[in-house]
């Protein structure tokens, strides 16, 4: 028996790693043999899960300086049947890659735009001439790179590895402590789990409408680690909502909270119970080509 898992890719990204250290932990526990399956988006990921072209997928959820992935709550919220077994938090540590001989001499710069936006300052620095440009994937530009000693680009350890692109200078993170959040969806449903995530609409907008949901969460002593609105897509000014939740010692008031809940709402979706498994880099490092 193998287990499918989709994933976002190319490989090379911190999706792909993410993904390759929760397979390997899979393979350790149960003895399992799994096969990575990457897609070109978060949509396509999930749906390949749906409909059962695989087992269990992985994806980006949030960033720690960039915020929410939108995408994936919002397919989330479309799709039905599948639930959350697992969180993945990543620290996500960017290097420059380069064939060029000095820093100076570069005259562009490749990456994905969120990879971009978290080296800023490291760019206004070191190569405040470049011409800096957003890719699809971090690693989509490192072909181009690797044949144009004038061009560099920001990407994981791996893609380096993959690509064989030197390191011109590691950890160029303009915060140190950047992580990316990672859920492990199936169709399987989970009853245990520290947390929770949910997401549910209202009949129809109103003052103070989000009020008496926040209250039951306050009334049951119930922790809310996350909140966030996505438009409805149906109206202008129509939100869903998003909330991750503590459960810990307070399972009997989660219960009873959510219960409660689905009478001040018009739609309620549990996306699972799952813990959270946080990857030290050195996990990262010991990576396989």
């Amino acid at each position: 028996m193998t287990k499918l898992i989709a994933h976002l890719g190319p490989n090379g990204t911190y999706s792909e790693v993410a993904t390759l250290i929760y397979a390997q932990n899979i393979e350790e526990e149960t003895g399992i043999k799994t096969q990575l399956v990457p897609y070109p988006n978060i949509a396509q990921t999930l749906l390949a899960v749906a409909d059962g072209r695989a087992d269990v997928g992985v994806v980006p959820v949030e960033n720690s300086i960039q915020g929410i992935v939108s995408m994936t709550l919002d397919s989330l919220w479309e799709l039905d049947g599948l639930q959350i077994q697992q969180g993945l938090t990543l620290p996500v540590v960017h290097n420059f890659l380069s064939r060029g001989n000095c820093l100076k001499g570069i005259k562009t710069v490749y990456s994905h735009p969120q990879a971009l936006a978290q080296c800023q300052k490291w760019l206004d620095k070191h190569t405040p001439e470049a011409r800096l440009v957003a890719a699809n994937s971090t690693t989509e530009a490192l072909q181009i790179v690797n044949h144009d000693p004038t061009s560099g680009a920001i990407a994981s350890l791996r893609a380096a590895q993959l690509y064989d692109l030197p390191i011109k200078e590691a950890n160029i993170n303009d915060y140190p402590d950047n992580c990316t959040r990672f859920w492990v969806v199936s169709k399987d449903k989970k009853e245990d789990g520290d947390y929770v995530s949910l997401g549910f609409s209202f009949e129809k907008n109103k003052p103070g409408v989000l009020v008496k949901p926040l209250q039951i969460f306050a009334e049951n002593n119930i922790n809310l680690t996350r909140i966030e609105s996505r438009p409805t897509k149906r109206s202008l000014g129509e939100y869903l909502f998003f909330i991750d939740l503590q459960k810990h010692k307070s399972k009997n008031e989660v219960k009873k909270a959510l219960s409660d809940l689905s009478h001040h709402t018009k739609k309620l979706k549990i996306f699972g119970n799952y813990d959270v498994l946080n990857i030290d880099y050195s996990q990262c490092e010991k990576l396989s080509i």
